[in-house]
């Protein structure tokens, strides 16, 4: 019986964590994924680099032409998209 009183707490940190870090963490990861899957020509979008621009072409290698001024063009890869910036 000791025993247990001695693991209780342990067990009651994991439950915390979990509830408070991994869990979102996860639910975020996902998210992002699921951003990444769905991107497409025209989008407006933030790389990790801060970088703003709109989606010229979805290149089946897993990277994006994005246009960040008139006729300038950069590759990047789908990954470094933070997010999808408002039109």
């Amino acid at each position: 019986m000791e025993q247990l009183a001695g693991i209780l707490p342990l067990i009651l940190i994991f439950v915390v964590f979990y509830f408070l870090l991994i869990r979102p963490q996860q639910k975020k990861l996902k998210d992002h994924k699921n951003m990444i899957a769905n991107l497409k020509k025209g989008d407006r979008v933030v790389t990790q680099g801060g970088i703003i621009g709109n989606i010229h072409y979805v290149n089946d290698d897993g990277t994006l032409s994005i246009e960040i001024a008139d006729n300038v063009q950069v590759k990047v890869a789908k990954g470094m998209i933070a997010d999808i910036a408002a039109k």
